[in-house]
């Protein structure tokens, strides 16, 4: 028999984890966005700033919205999608070493989608 309270204190320890470990990422490019360096990679030809502005919000802004569990599934998208932009464009000539933290983060926030927040988030679910 399933417990219940189990299922979702391991899909909050999902959410919570890997995202407080992505704001690690995103935090120092939120703060190269604010001081206007934007120097940064450019995989899709559409500039530097929006290509950083999109990785802000993939590496910091939805991570805390997954932290607290709110629109979590949407959230996650962003998220799912820089880390394959950065484990697929980024270091796709790197060695698999290279671009294992991508692919593991990519994975963590794909299954946050297909299983959404659990009930210890503000979406309750």
């Amino acid at each position: 028999m399933k417990n219940n309270t189990l299922i979702h204190l391991g899909l909050a320890l999902l959410r919570i984890v890997p995202s407080a470990f992505m704001l690690t990422h995103g935090y120092p490019k939120l703060m190269n966005l604010i001081n206007g360096n934007t120097e940064f990679a450019n995989p899709f030809g559409i500039g530097q700033a929006p290509s950083l502005f999109l990785a802000v919000v993939g590496e910091f802004i939805c991570p805390l919205l997954i932290i607290i569990g709110f629109k979590t599934r949407w959230a996650a998208i962003p998220t799912a999608i820089t880390m394959f932009v950065a484990g697929f464009m980024i270091h796709g000539a790197d060695p698999f070493g290279k671009k294992e933290m991508a692919l593991l983060y990519l994975t963590i926030f794909v299954v946050i989608m297909l299983l959404g927040p659990g009930k210890y988030s503000v979406d309750k679910r």
